[in-house]
């Protein structure tokens, strides 16, 4: 009777870890750790695109190099709840890590759809987290995230260390055409066009406010890649003994992220890697060759 009882209170707390596909996870990650995705959509050459028919990364990044000039919509709350209310149906809390708040609405919309569903099942809960991250940033707080859950820890347990944490996710990125970053109000035409001039490369991370910002530039692609591992020995501190794991996402441009993989291996303990583009919603504004590293470490 008592085991009976103490199996039945453990499925009431029973929850999942939910997000968006600003994560950049692959698809694969998804379902193996059984984590819900709900996704945000893009438009180009009048065509709509959606989950059920977003164009391979590659073909989109190539309409991009061909002039293509793709539109993005945040996530709303009719997509945030159905996403979470059959989990809700199921008996499962739910914690959702969401893409930051610098950067899309998606986080707002997820939020307005919780308290909605919160009334109308008031015997589960809902805790939705501003991840203040991007692409794999945002992907790294959600694997983090998940091996907690799977290591034991109740849902609140593990979004109170979301909280804590998540401005210790260090983003580190570089781009390679200044011009799409200029379109989404990123930088300056001046800052555009002498870039594209005199071969300048942003070296970029998110703040503590999950917005994008400069913080230096360099001539040539390869030193700009060289300048993320740089950042890595400026940011990662403390946690540099226990650092073994690294995210990498790439505007196709794998080759590149391969080669910054390495640069990082030399220097550090690394056994865990997850290299995966750059997803359109993110890549629609920072366009083909972006490259980005992702690690936890003392400043953001």
């Amino acid at each position: 009777m008592n085991s009976h009882n103490l199996q039945k209170g453990k499925e009431m707390r029973d929850y999942v870890i939910t997000t968006d596909n600003n994560s950049d996870l692959p698809e694969s990650y998804y379902k193996k750790h059984g984590i819900g995705c709900t996704y945000l959509t893009y438009s180009m050459n009048g065509v709509n695109y959606t989950h059920d028919n977003f164009l391979p990364e590659h073909e989109f990044y190539e309409s991009m190099r061909n002039g293509s000039l793709p539109t993005t919509a945040q996530v709303n709350p009719e997509s945030a709840r159905s996403l979470m209310e059959p989990y809700l149906k199921e008996g499962r809390d739910i914690l959702h890590i969401a893409f930051s708040s610098g950067l899309s609405g998606s986080y707002n919309s997820t939020r307005i759809a919780a308290e909605e569903l919160s009334e109308e099942y008031p015997e589960r809960k809902i805790i939705v987290i501003d991840s203040l991250a991007a692409s794999l940033g945002q992907g790294l707080l959600v694997h983090l995230a998940q091996q907690k859950k799977e290591a034991g820890e109740d849902m609140e347990a593990v979004a109170s260390w979301v909280e804590a944490e998540k401005k210790h996710i260090v983003h580190m990125f570089t781009v390679d055409d200044l011009d799409h970053l200029y379109r989404g109000g990123r930088v300056s035409k001046t800052t555009a066009v002498l870039g594209g001039m005199l071969n300048i490369k942003p070296v970029m991370h998110v703040d503590d406010e999950g917005k994008l910002v400069a913080i230096g530039k360099v001539r040539g692609r390869k030193k700009a890649i060289l300048e993320l591992v740089k950042g890595m020995d400026e940011k990662i501190g403390s946690y540099k003994e226990s650092c073994n794991t690294i995210f990498i996402s790439h505007g196709d441009c794998e080759e590149e992220a391969r080669f910054l993989e390495a640069k990082v291996k030399e220097k550090y303990s690394i056994d865990t890697v997850i290299i995966n583009y750059v997803g359109a919603t993110i890549g629609a504004h920072s366009g083909p060759g972006t490259l980005a590293l992702f690690f936890v470490g003392d400043i953001r």
